[in-house]
């Protein structure tokens, strides 16, 4: 905007004004009177503002320029000229007149000059009174800001070095506004970003482009002590013409912000975790399995190593005693950290405790704890002088120790640990340690009474299945017989060879549909009552009828049965089955027969009469009894498994047990989802 200033292209006048921010804003206009109150000086300013050349306005009176105001214009210009001379200064609003007839108000400022001759003149500068207004408008919020803002201002010369701030600013520095002065901002605000935020400034100041909410991390001089992270923007400042730009800035203090989007994502990342551990913890039955999913879950997300042990109870209603050692089993355990950590959590070592260590005291309130692990954590707790200095050399420096606690048991505890390179265990890491450990606790309970009642089962099964079969001399006999793997429970295979008068030998295999202590105890009474009826000679459909009234009576609601008899003196081979997969014949001379007229309804169904089949056996032929695990797969039809056992006889050898052998290798996987009861005889004619 003009002002009383020379143009590019022409001379200034008799009176012209210094340019710099405040005259580039609010236009200036200069003029003088002589002592009968005519123009006598005429700046390019006057021009703009009351829009005469100096050629139209010089030697006029003054009077043309207030022509507007009240009273007239030789009044006001009288008025104004007389208070200039009589009271050395004079500055107030009136009424001007511009050369187009529009009045608006103006501001004059007025004082009398003196010149060599004796003579006096009244100099004015005049300004528009709305751009005054708007000066000082902008000025009294200026400096509201500067006195009321709570947040930091400061104005930095051309060096960097403070000029003005607020007294918000001095707050976070804690230092009083009069230690900033002359210095640069950067020697008040401590950072270790290398200097990067002074190049910013730098920037700034040089090239002119301001920077909007950029976060630093820093201490103060006035809070050495005290992390905190400000959001600066700072902007270039216009000054006089010819000086070099300032910088002004203003800083606001984000640290609880920071700090709050710091801990919502750390939030976020624990129930992420706890999800992802939820997903993962559990998945099977097997104690051994779901610790380590704990460890899994945990290492690297949570912590550098973990390990979890179970406790070595002398007896399951054994209570803590903090008075007697803990005596533990370690049964999972990771890390990430290079040895000697690994060396130090790995292993199935039995560890001991004493009274009074840290296990104790995390045992005794049934809390997870932290602890740093340093001289007073190993004298209490670490008893091993090799395993302290595998602790000591391992980069851990705290550990979390979380109980493994389910329905108001002690299983054991899990171990968490981080080296230097990550913060401290906080309450809600702890938080998240005892919620990762209540859920694993209770999947190791549930694993734990599984294996109980597994163990049980499958104990109850052995003691009820056959421990010698008397098959006499006219029959050689395999057996095998394979529990299912330790995430499905036991089944209720069972199988039987039974003497007979006269030679003959009574085979009999079958199948309670079930699991676990149920399903074993239902086919030991099936197994004795089938025995009992062999002894009596009945023939086997009347033996299945027989047995099958037994279901009903027992509440056995689904069985299969094979039985088969045969008689040496003839090779007459009686067979009737209920509902069970039928049995294969070997003969000498590698043909593979199956016997598969002679299904029936399960047992316990009831109301469907059984049939006996005959088949004449030679001398060296070999019957195959199984049951449905050796067959039946997920995902294949059964037909699949009755081609490869086919197969599979076609390659056996001679000795049956090394047939049994392979045929158990080829068929049964690694992890079997049932039970498979495997019986192979050579039955042999009596020669005459």
């Amino acid at each position: 905007m003009p002002s009383d200033r020379p143009s590019d292209k022409k001379a200034p006048g008799p009176l012209w004004s210094e340019p710099g921010s405040l005259l580039e804003h609010v236009p200036v206009a200069v003029f003088g009177l002589d002592d009968d109150n005519r123009i006598c000086y005429w700046g390019p300013g006057a021009q703009h503002l009351f829009g005469y050349h100096a050629t139209e306005a010089l030697s006029k009176p003054g009077a043309l320029l207030l022509a507007g105001s009240p009273g007239g214009g030789l009044d006001a210009c009288s008025r104004m000229a007389e208070r200039g001379r009589s009271e050395g200064y004079w500055r107030g609003r009136l009424f001007a007149t511009h050369q187009d007839g529009t009045v608006f108000s103006c501001g004059f400022r007025v004082f009398p000059v003196t010149g060599v001759a004796g003579h006096s003149v009244v100099m004015a500068l005049a300004s528009r009174g709305d751009e005054l207004d708007r000066v000082k408008t902008n000025l009294a919020f200026l400096d509201a800001l500067f006195a009321t803002c709570p947040i930091g201002l400061v104005m930095l010369d051309e060096d960097l070095r403070c000029l003005h701030l607020n007294q918000a600013l001095a707050d976070m520095s804690g230092l009083p506004i009069a230690d900033h002065l002359g210095r640069r901002l950067t020697e008040i605000m401590i950072t270790s970003d290398g200097g990067e935020c002074e190049r910013i400034l730098r920037a700034v100041a040089t090239h002119g482009k301001p920077i909007a909410g950029v976060l630093v991390g820093m201490r103060t001089r006035g809070h050495p002590d005290r992390d905190k992270v400000l959001s600066l923007s700072f902007l270039p400042l216009t000054q006089a013409v010819g000086t070099r730009p300032g910088v002004g800035g203003l800083l606001v203090d984000v640290t609880d912000r920071e700090q709050a989007i710091v801990e919502a994502t750390a939030t976020r990342q624990r129930l992420a975790l706890l999800d992802r551990a939820s997903a993962r913890i559990g998945t099977t039955l097997d104690v051994e399995v779901t610790a380590q999913e704990l460890v899994d879950a945990a290492v690297p997300d949570f912590s550098d190593g973990a390990v979890v042990e179970l406790v070595e109870w002398m007896d399951e209603g054994e209570a803590f005693d903090p008075a007697l050692p803990v005596v533990t089993r370690r049964i999972a355990s990771g890390t990430v950290l290079p040895a000697p950590a690994t060396e130090l959590v790995s292993g199935r070592e039995v560890v001991h405790y004493p009274p009074g260590s840290a296990i104790h005291q995390m045992l005794r309130t049934g809390r997870p704890i932290s602890v740093p692990v340093n001289q007073e954590f190993m004298v209490r707790t670490v008893l091993d002088e090799h395993r302290a200095r595998l602790l000591a050399d391992s980069g851990l420096v705290h550990l979390l120790l979380a109980p493994l606690i389910a329905r108001a048991t002690v299983q054991g505890f899990a171990t968490f640990g981080r080296s230097a390179a990550r913060p401290a265990f906080t309450e809600q890491d702890l938080s998240l340690a005892g919620e990762l450990a209540s859920r694993a606790a209770l999947c190791l309970d549930n694993a734990r009474l599984y294996s109980q009642e597994r163990n049980i089962a499958l104990t109850l099964q052995r003691a009820l299945l056959p421990s010698f079969l008397a098959a006499g001399p006219y029959m050689h006999i395999a057996h095998r017989y394979l529990p299912g793997s330790r995430v499905t429970e036991v089944g209720g295979d069972w199988y039987d060879v039974v003497a007979l008068p006269e030679d003959r030998v009574a085979l009999v295999v079958g199948d309670v549909m079930g699991h676990g202590v149920s399903a074993a105890a239902a086919m030991g009474r099936l197994r004795i009552t089938a025995k009992t009826l062999a002894r009596h000679d009945q023939e086997p459909d009347e033996l299945l009828t027989e047995l099958d009234r037994c279901a009903h009576e027992a509440g056995i609601e689904l069985a299969t049965c094979l039985y088969i008899r045969y008689d040496p003196t003839t090779g007459c081979t009686r067979i009737a089955s209920a509902g069970h997969p039928p049995p294969f014949v070997r003969y000498p001379d590698g043909r593979i027969e199956v016997i598969d007229d002679v299904l029936g309804v399960p047992l316990g169904v009831g109301g469907v009469p059984f049939h006996t089949t005959e088949i004449d056996l030679p001398d060296g032929a070999t019957l195959v009894l199984y049951t449905d695990g050796l067959i039946e797969a997920r995902g294949h039809d059964i037909n699949e498994g009755l081609n490869a056992l086919r197969s599979e006889l076609g390659q056996v050898s001679d000795s049956l047990e090394a047939a049994a052998d392979h045929i158990l290798a080829r068929l049964v996987p690694s992890s079997p989802a049932d039970d498979t009861v495997l019986l192979l005889a050579r039955v042999h004619r009596l020669q005459r």
